[in-house]
């Protein structure tokens, strides 16, 4: 006889899934100082920093003081049982010389590539942790493109007359690249990924162009981050790829606004991990969930989930919360709530294409707070970086497609966006089962859906200043309950698309057929009003 679970129960069961286990460190200091390191902002601290954490890890781990300073150094290795621990003042700052940073096999945007090593490195690691109330600065406009139209007039003149080469393009889209081997190490590096050449010496010549992330962590264990600041990155700030039980607890994330590729934390492949009470400030996406891109990611097949995102707030990325584009091994079990998000391009940002394929599922997004938001404030986009004008082409499913599906967001304030909900599903999979409940918004447009199915908005109060309040296009099962407000053009809700159907509109008086209207093809009966 089956039996049905209490409340507790389930609620109990849940917590275990979502559990975090945080490294095991032994009780035993070593301090850099001790190693020859010298904090004066010149001296290279190299050796001295690794030959400080390789003791103690050869003493069976423990905990490595950086003291109040300013430490010059390359990149520095990290080890199992290891704490490397920044005292209050101290700020490791890593060099400019790429040298400091050898070539080696490791991760970026989805694959395993040939990367510089990154200036906080390890792989293969159990227990690991980043402790403290100092600064990491990786030193990254020694490496990062920067593009002209990102800057004023004047930032753009200084930053060429200080060196590098110009990619020179018109209506000011012209890139800066800090050195000839950068701006053409794009399409070197590609014609030797894809002939399978996977030998660091190969790619010597592309060395400037292969920046790293600012932290990468490989296939590790139980890892800590917590109270530090991690800034100015080469690529990436922080990545965690294919690792078990991470934890970042009150870690303060920056990048300038304009960081190409300048993103906050990238959690790849991850199983069990909690981000709490941290801040973004960076140049693109913030708090981003990936799993490997396309065929590479499919193989691979590590999804990530059992993630819990809480108390963190950010100032600026492209999207405060983000799952994608790279999500080709599956994104799910995804728990975020009580955020704040501010000025952002997008809000929460969820984004795939066609050649992805993987699942996004069971993701539960509560309470969350966004002011001026530039962009969206929820964004389902299943056509990033496609040409417009391939919407409504119908493919076949295969493998290649990205389905997202089960995705609940209620309890959300947005105050100020261009548009308050934007979906672009796919004709072939269309976004599913979707629900939006208790959403407060303000925005100039209002919610613009095209190929959705089974999707619920439910308790919605919005002011809007341009169109109608729901468009809906191609879309099926479609159920709106207790939407208040209306659009600029005095529709509640707009309809249209040859396969739109089972459209139910709770009204709630006499006039609500006077605001709803339907395009030309929309099948009679397709719309049902229910008082």
């Amino acid at each position: 006889m089956v039996k049905e679970m209490s409340v507790h129960a389930v609620e109990g069961m849940e917590a275990s899934l979502y559990h975090v286990d945080l490294p095991n460190i032994p009780q035993r200091e070593f301090r850099i100082v001790d190693f020859g390191a010298v904090g004066n902002g010149s001296h290279d601290n190299t050796e001295a920093m690794n030959t400080a954490i390789s003791a103690c890890a050869q003493a069976g781990g423990g905990q490595v003081i950086v003291p109040a300073g300013i430490w010059l150094t390359g990149s520095i290795i990290l080890h199992s049982r290891v704490e490397l621990h920044l005292e209050r003042g101290a700020l490791v700052k890593f060099s400019r010389r790429y040298t400091d940073y050898p070539l080696i096999l490791s991760s970026f945007e989805g694959r395993e590539v040939i990367r510089a090593r990154s200036p906080l490195d390890g792989e293969g690691l159990t227990d690991v942790a980043i402790t403290g109330e100092g600064v990491f600065d990786g030193g990254g406009e020694a490496w990062r493109p920067v593009k002209q139209n990102k800057l004023t007039a004047s930032a753009w003149s200084e930053l060429v007359a200080s060196g590098g080469v110009v990619d020179e393009r018109e209506g000011g889209n012209s890139i800066w690249w800090p050195s000839e081997g950068a701006m053409t190490g794009a399409a070197f590096t590609e014609n030797l990924y894809v002939s399978g050449i996977r030998d660091p010496e190969a790619y010597a010549p592309a060395h400037s162009f292969l920046r790293p992330n600012l932290l990468s962590l490989r296939r590790c264990k139980r890892v800590l981050l917590e109270g530090v600041t991690f800034q100015n990155s080469p690529a990436w700030n922080l990545h965690p790829w294919a690792c078990e039980h991470v934890t970042l607890r009150g870690v303060n994330v920056r990048n300038p606004w304009y960081a190409q590729n300048g993103d906050g934390l990238d959690l790849e492949s991850v199983r069990h991990a909690l981000v709490e009470g941290c801040s973004f400030d960076v140049g693109d996406d913030a708090i981003c969930l990936k799993s490997g891109k396309d065929a590479e990611g499919r193989e691979l097949g590590l999804a990530t989930e059992y993630v819990t995102i809480r108390h963190c707030t950010v100032y600026h990325g492209h999207g405060g919360f983000v799952i994608g584009s790279e999500m080709s091994g599956g994104v799910r079990h995804i728990r975020i709530s009580d955020c704040l998000f501010m000025g952002t391009d997008i809000g929460l940002r969820f984004k795939s294409t066609r050649g992805r394929g993987g699942l996004v599922e069971d993701i539960k997004v509560e309470r969350i707070l966004m002011q001026d938001i530039i962009k969206e404030a929820i964004s389902f986009s299943l056509y990033y970086e496609r040409k417009p004008g391939s919407e409504e082409k119908v493919i076949a499913v295969n493998e290649e497609t990205p389905i997202f599906r089960n995705i609940s967001i209620r309890d959300i304030t947005c105050t100020g966006a261009q548009k308050a909900f934007f979906v672009s599903g796919l004709a072939e999979m269309p976004l599913e089962s979707v629900t939006v409940e208790n959403y407060e918004v303000q925005s100039i447009e209002g919610f613009i859906i095209s190929q959705a199915k089974h999707l619920k908005l439910s308790n919605i109060k919005s002011v809007i200043s341009e169109g109608p309040l729901v468009s809906l296009h191609q879309c099926r099962g479609v159920e709106l309950t207790r939407v208040e407000g209306l659009g600029a053009d005095g529709r509640l809700l707009v309809v249209t698309g040859l396969q739109s159907t089972g459209i139910v509109c709770r009204a709630s008086d006499e006039e609500e057929g006077r605001r709803i209207s339907t395009g030309p093809g929309v099948r009679s009966g397709s719309l049902i009003r229910k008082k």
